[in-house]
């Protein structure tokens, strides 16, 4: 299970630690390089959102805009 106050890099990383994919594979679905999947789990790069939204999506995840409330003026 994945906790409320993860980020979404920490749940991604976990995410694909726990997959019974291989990273290659999973980088494969996505449609990302394994070269880049390899320096975002050891930490050495984040990912675009475009490459995020991809990587989710093959996870199993949804990423959802949430709207901010507007102070009233």
């Amino acid at each position: 299970m994945y906790n409320h106050s993860m980020d979404m890099e920490a749940i991604l990383r976990k995410a694909i630690h726990e997959s019974d994919r291989t990273q290659y594979r999973i980088a494969k679905d996505a449609g990302i390089s394994l070269a880049q999947m390899s320096y975002f789990i050891n930490g050495h790069r984040s990912l675009s959102l475009n490459a995020a939204g991809k990587l989710a999506e093959t996870l199993g995840f949804e990423m959802v805009q949430k709207k901010r409330n507007r102070k009233a003026r």
